[in-house]
């Protein structure tokens, strides 16, 4: 399931009543980072592996970037895919909340995994959680190690994974078991039960 990438950001007053702001611009977001680094167009679109041309209109709101640049532009910017669409941090305020209901978050498939993005309408989050299905059976479906900065819990739902990391054997994780990780550690997750298995992923911004 595809969205436009400009989805409604609520900002919370601090006397609890609730605004609206402008929608989250994937292409200022994507400017802003790459200005946070100091890079030039032709700079970004290196790391990204993506033509000059393509990182502009993207820039510009001029073309809806596929997953497969997506996943490219947060590999060069080494960041993760869902913190493309998180707001930068601003200082923190208080008394805030936000209710997800069960499939209606922020739906995003690959070809491993389909992640669903919870509290995804909330800013200045320092956590991102998500619910994934794990559609991977096996390691030779990844594009190598997924990476990214932070530090990551992950809770089985549903059915049975192994979660492979780049320093430690394999484990297999079934329903109720969970783990808390370096993210910037190599990691994958495969469900090995028969059904696709669903994991619960809380994702540390800092």
């Amino acid at each position: 399931m595809s969205r436009d990438p400009k989805t409604l950001i609520r900002l919370a007053r601090e006397n609890g009543e609730e605004a609206f702001a402008e929608p989250l611009d994937l292409g200022a977001r994507v400017r802003e980072l790459r200005k946070e680094r100091d890079w030039t167009l032709e700079q970004a679109a290196k790391q990204a592996g993506l033509a000059r041309s393509t990182l502009s209109k993207i820039e510009n709101g001029q073309m809806s970037p596929t997953y497969d640049a997506l996943k490219k532009l947060a590999v060069g910017l080494g960041i993760g895919v869902p913190q493309l669409f998180t707001p930068p941090k601003r200082e923190q305020i208080s008394g805030r909340m936000i209710h997800t209901r069960e499939g209606a978050g922020l739906h995003q498939a690959t070809v491993t995994y389909e992640h669903e993005l919870l509290a995804e309408s909330l800013t200045k989050k320092k956590m991102l959680p998500y619910r994934a299905r794990v559609r991977a059976r096996s390691m030779e479906e990844f594009d190598g190690w997924v990476r990214h900065d932070g530090e990551e819990f992950l809770y089985v739902l549903t059915g049975i994974v192994r979660l492979y990391t780049e320093f430690y054997e394999p484990i297999e994780m079934k329903r109720g078991d969970s783990a808390y990780y370096d993210a910037t550690m190599g990691h994958n997750v495969v469900s090995v039960s028969p059904e696709d298995a669903t994991i619960l992923w809380v994702t540390s911004l800092e």
